[in-house]
């Protein structure tokens, strides 16, 4: 296979604003062809948009939109990590030679129809998201003494990375107290200790090594993916302190990159709602079970931005089929060292870790410069 890397992204600022999921596509792509070198709508091969929205037709309907004539277009959809199997997607193409240079952009609006989750019965009339996260919490919490000061103190840390990006959706910190006392939705889980729904997109463009050096000098390579998926249903996941489909991605992912936990230098994670990144920290081999809380709070006193630099989802906000692309420019960015104030010094490898549905499927990606 050919060896595939990031040549270059597109952000549009997370928001209540109102737009349609077509404009911020498009919003999205166009720095994309403003700032890269010797790049036109004809060397792309491959337009895939990522989305819950019902728009039909998507992926075409931008290509016209951005004037490109691609081999291949289609929409990618898979909930909250939509984005990062729409990466995947490219990278197949591209690496299995049957495409050169792939654009991905993901988009989504406030009022996604993937933030409720109808389809699977076994939640019964539970199908907000927040019910499971609760469900993780209360678990984390019985086995290990985890607490709700405990879980806090991701919040804390993610909002405070989140003020150095331009693009996120909260612009304050909030610190321990504010949101120890933040309105409780669940026995476990409180307002700033959950992921904000919003409008937002981003894009990247994926190439061959082959072709990259024509766009950029420096390549950010993909050297790693896994992806799970265990379920639909939320009634699959067998230990609610843990995360099957998460530890199962990130052992494919090291195994093909050749790395561990401890050769990466910056990773973005799935914070849909904060108990997530102390149980992530450990499925990923960050921590060992249990000590989840105890590495969050390290980084906290020592405002280490390794653990989601940009403010994770709970501090940048969450449109959906965004978010896994967004997470993956942070980590494009910061192995170009190109990050600005959220830079991570020495950063050469990074992870992506991005999930969906209770963890019932997740993808972990690999990143070296």
């Amino acid at each position: 296979m050919r060896k595939v890397g990031i040549a270059a992204s597109g952000l549009t600022e997370f928001s209540k604003n109102d737009s349609s999921v077509e404009s911020l596509m498009l919003s999205a792509i166009k720095p994309i062809f403003h700032e890269t070198k010797n790049l036109s709508q004809n060397d792309v091969d491959v337009v895939l948009t990522s989305t819950n929205a019902n728009n039909k037709y998507l992926a075409n309907i931008i290509s016209e939109l951005s004037g490109i004539s691609p081999r291949t277009a289609h929409t990618v959809e898979s909930l909250c990590n939509s984005g990062t199997n729409g990466i995947v997607s490219a990278y197949s193409y591209i690496a299995s030679g049957l495409a050169d240079v792939a654009l991905v952009v993901g988009a989504e609006k406030n009022d996604s129809p993937g933030l409720v989750l109808e389809w699977d019965k076994s939640r019964g009339a539970y199908t907000h998201p927040i019910y499971w996260a609760s469900m993780f919490a209360s678990a984390h919490m019985r086995r290990y003494g985890t607490t709700l000061e405990d879980v806090a103190y991701v919040g804390a840390k993610n909002h405070r990375n989140a003020v150095d990006n331009p693009y996120a959706y909260f612009k304050k910190m909030f610190s321990i107290d504010d949101i120890m006392k933040s309105k409780y939705l669940t026995e476990t889980l409180r307002l700033l200790d959950c992921s904000m729904p919003c409008n937002g997109a981003a894009a990247i463009l994926l190439a061959s090594d082959e072709i990259i050096k024509k766009f950029t000098d420096a390549p950010v390579w993909i050297s790693g993916i896994g992806q799970k998926s265990i379920s639909a249903g939320f009634t699959k996941n067998e230990d609610l302190t843990s995360m099957k489909s998460t530890v199962q991605s990130s052992i494919d992912a090291y195994h093909m990159s050749g790395k561990k936990a401890n050769n990466v230098d910056v990773a973005e994670l799935h914070d849909a709602f904060s108990i997530c990144e102390i149980i992530e920290l450990e499925d990923l081999g960050f921590a060992q079970k249990g000590m989840g809380t105890s590495y969050v709070k390290n980084l906290y006193d020592n405002n280490d931005k390794k653990i989601n630099p940009r403010g994770g989802l709970v501090g940048s906000g969450h449109p959906l089929g965004a978010t896994g692309i967004a997470q993956t420019i942070e980590i494009f960015q910061q192995l170009q060292g190109k990050a600005k104030k959220r830079q991570v010094d020495r950063a050469k490898t990074g992870l992506v870790h991005n999930m969906s549905a209770a963890a019932t499927s997740s993808t972990v990606l690999i990143l070296e410069s």
